[in-house]
């Protein structure tokens, strides 16, 4: 077994959950639970595949209520009934030798009407987002906004109850967290919107609920991690400026990791010019408070050591671990030549990619590297 690479060291999160390599699978919407929010089998195959060389999994998103069921085949957290299905998830990362979070959420404005309650989708403001076919959500009413911040907690405490190691707020990727931090789907003139510190308020209440939740029902050090995305490239819309003043009150809020969510750990900005990495300037910013998490295009070895090199403590890999579900294991086994760096059609039964996740990977261009 090789142990000179960094990313097979330990690392202890600031709960003092302990992880036994730097390496995690990013979060990846993959379609393949019940209709109703129920873990299937098929998703569970699909984990144990990939569970059993990374030091942590992070689900795909789970809806925290039924009117926040962002994709067809989603996991479900917003009934106790899911419970068990949630266990037995939990059960089969931790027995493939993983810590298990379940990345929560709700899908604001970017829900499709036909998966939620009378088709009606909510969001800060009735604002549609800038993308073809998009509708018009109706604007939350205090209450509403009430209810989900409370159900931010009582999902976190399901995660509890089902064995999960940790919770991972997905604040990012234009779902209702950002939607409230961004001054494009947030036109409110309440408490909730207008400066940024009141466009901040419902994402920090639900950090709020959720660590409530934890430490309520928690007899254990349990995670919690913030996933954000840096800026939008829409007018008005989150800007670099606007993030490293959510970051900095994310730091604040004794968490065990900030997620950053980009196509490229290398990447710049999205709305102008500007070169510098965004995953450069928030660890710059906030990375001696807290850790944060990097993803993007990093395939190889070689190039995820380059990237801790650059300081951020832990990697996520996600479309890395499809086409190479055993990558973290190629790595300690000194066989890093067999790692896959594409998808070929022909390997679905292998690499336990079931359907309709397969089909989706082939019919969306550029999302994949595919080779015939």
């Amino acid at each position: 077994m090789s142990t000179n690479f960094k990313m097979l060291q330990p690392f202890t999160l600031p709960s003092g959950v302990a992880l036994k390599n730097r390496i995690m699978l990013a979060p990846m919407t993959n379609f393949l639970s019940h209709d109703d929010g129920t873990v299937s089998d098929k998703e569970i195959s699909y984990y144990k595949e990939r569970s059993g060389g990374v030091g942590t999994v992070i689900t795909a998103c789970a809806n925290v209520l039924a009117h926040g069921k962002g994709f067809a085949g989603e996991i479900g957290v917003d009934r106790d009934e899911q419970i068990p299905g949630l266990k037995k998830l939990a059960d089969t990362i931790h027995a493939e030798g993983a810590k298990a979070i379940l990345q929560i959420f709700h899908g604001g404005r970017m829900c499709p009407p036909e998966l939620v309650p009378n088709e009606e989708i909510l969001s800060a403001s009735a604002v549609p987002a800038e993308r073809e076919g998009s509708k018009t959500p109706r604007a939350m009413t205090d209450q509403e906004i009430q209810d989900t911040i409370h159900a931010f907690g009582e999902a976190t405490r399901r995660a509890i109850e089902a064995g999960f190691d940790g919770v991972e707020l997905h604040g990012a990727n234009t779902y209702l967290l950002q939607q409230f931090f961004s001054p494009h789907s947030n036109r409110r003139e309440d408490g909730w919107g207008g400066s940024l510190e009141n466009r901040m308020k419902f994402p920090l209440a639900v950090i709020e609920s959720t660590q409530a939740a934890v430490k309520k029902h928690a007899s254990e050090p349990f995670i919690v991690g913030y996933r954000v995305s840096p800026e939008e490239r829409e007018n008005p819309g989150i800007t670099m400026d606007d993030t490293l003043q959510l970051v900095d009150e994310l730091a604040k809020r004794n968490l065990d990791y900030v997620h950053v969510s980009l196509s490229d750990f290398y990447q710049g900005s999205m709305r102008d010019e500007e070169p510098t990495p965004r995953m450069e300037m928030i660890k710059e910013r906030i990375g001696h408070l807290v850790p944060v998490i990097g993803v993007g295009s990093l395939h190889t070895p070689d190039e995820v050591e380059k990237a801790l090199e650059t300081g951020v403590p832990l990697i996520a890999l996600g479309r890395e671990m499809i086409m190479e579900p055993r990558w973290v294991e190629k790595v300690q086994n000194g066989d890093t030549a067999s790692i896959r760096t594409t998808l070929k059609k022909g390997t679905q039964d292998e690499l336990v990619v079931p359907e309709p996740l397969w089909s989706t990977i082939f019919n969306v261009p550029g999302w994949f590297p595919i080779e015939d």
